[in-house]
């Protein structure tokens, strides 16, 4: 039993890893997502124009 268990070990830990980088990775993109929007809201607010709203898009 130990065998296959140690066999196991090395891939749930890679497993493991991909999981947190992938989790890291969507994490960063939503808040530049949310700064970028802020960042563009604050620019049309800056030069007098009405920002777009991707809410009422939808």
């Amino acid at each position: 039993m130990w065998p296959y268990i140690e066999t196991l070990i090395p891939s749930i830990g890679l497993l493991y890893l991909l999981y947190v980088i992938l989790k890291h990775m969507m994490e960063a993109d939503r808040r530049e997502r949310i700064a970028h929007a802020q960042w563009e809201r604050s620019e049309a607010e800056s030069a007098g124009v009405a920002p777009e709203s991707s809410d009422q898009q939808k």
